[in-house]
């Protein structure tokens, strides 16, 4: 029962950074590539039915690691909650750089909004990215200093926001290292990619041209990144290939990454949109998938030898609970869909200036 809750929470983690995803994208893009008004719009017009019902994956996702892993969720939520906070107010400055921007039709309130939406934007890319490279990489469970544990709960853990040594290797790694920051800025590029391909997929005109020739810069930035992270990612406790080897069929999912980060480059000038935002999605999942897969059962690798790591095991709810949420869960994962396949079957196809106010 814990392996059917840990793929659950995979399939919501991978659905809210598809969907959220490209809002980050989009305004990222609206912050370093829209430089006119109409381009700005654009933008907007793109994600403005949809970005704040895309959150609720998120939401979800919390309430169900409560529900099914309540260790994990007090040991997370408070070993991280520096970032966390910072997480919190980034997302209040985004939405409301998104409502707030045109209340009053005047530069100096426009300007700010504007500006507060696409940074905002891209620092939820990077510490999304971030707080992912933390996970793979692992915490310090229990404090441990010079081989003593400092904390009486052993899955407690405190992790500042970065360490003088600015190493992944550190007896007390902060969030942010070298390793993190390129996992972090691996994510501010596949989600752009990610949001450029759903702004032209809903959207028509120059602005798209002028986004299908920004693919090729920023996918020759995000390969080089990717090869530096894989190199870092192996040296990582946290991996291994036990799961692979156990089932060889698991090796498609890397390779289903490839063909879609493949498909993210040759599919840029395609007259077909949905082949590019489909791939940037296939090599989205498959690759937080592989990276996941790698770590199984492991949910958070302590990066001692002193306290074990955690696990789906060792953190998750009693089986009674774990039945009982089932039920509970799939009548919501009903009433999600029954609503997202509203949302896009009202918004389908190109949008345009008909659908700003909405």
């Amino acid at each position: 029962m814990e392996t059917v809750w840990y793929l659950i929470l995979g399939f919501m983690l991978v659905m809210y950074i598809v969907l959220d995803g490209f809002d980050f994208g989009a305004g990222i893009i609206h912050f370093f590539f829209a430089k006119t008004d109409e381009e700005k719009k654009q933008v907007m017009r793109a994600i403005g039915p949809f970005w704040d019902g895309n959150e609720v994956w998120l939401v979800a996702f919390g309430g169900v690691l409560f529900a099914a892993f309540p260790t994990l969720y007090a040991s997370a939520f408070s070993g991280f909650y520096l970032p966390l906070i910072m997480i919190l107010w980034f997302f209040i400055f985004r939405a409301l750089g998104i409502e707030f921007t045109h209340l009053i039709n005047h530069e100096l309130w426009i300007k700010p909004w504007q500006k507060g939406f696409g940074i905002s934007s891209l620092l939820l890319a990077l510490f999304f990215g971030i707080a992912f490279g933390n996970v793979i990489r692992g915490v310090n469970l229990g404090g441990v200093e010079d081989g003593v544990a400092q904390f009486t709960n052993s899955y407690a853990f405190f992790t500042p926001l970065w360490d003088e040594s600015f190493s992944p290797f550190a007896e007390r790694p902060g969030v942010i290292d070298w390793f993190t920051i390129t996992i972090g800025l691996v994510a501010v590029l596949t989600l752009t990619i990610h949001g450029a391909y759903w702004i032209i997929l809903k959207t028509e005109g120059d602005f798209v041209k002028k986004l299908q020739s920004k693919i090729v810069p920023l996918w020759i930035a995000l390969i080089v990144l990717i090869i530096i992270s894989l190199v870092a990612f192996v040296t990582m406790k946290s991996f291994h290939i036990d799961l692979f080897n156990q089932h060889p069929a698991m090796y498609l999912l890397p390779f289903i990454a490839l063909l879609g980060f493949i498909g993210m480059l040759i599919f840029r000038n395609s007259n077909k949109h949905w082949l590019g935002f489909t791939s940037s999605t296939i090599f989205i999942i498959s690759g937080i998938g592989s990276a996941i897969a790698s770590m199984f059962p492991v949910v958070i690798p302590s990066t001692n030898n002193i306290v074990e790591s955690l696990t789906i095991y060792n953190t998750a709810s009693e089986t009674y609970a774990l039945e009982v949420g089932i039920i509970w869960w799939v009548i919501a994962f009903i009433l999600v869909i029954i609503y997202f396949t509203f949302v896009q079957r009202v918004y389908k196809g190109k949008l345009t200036e008909a659908h700003d106010h909405h």
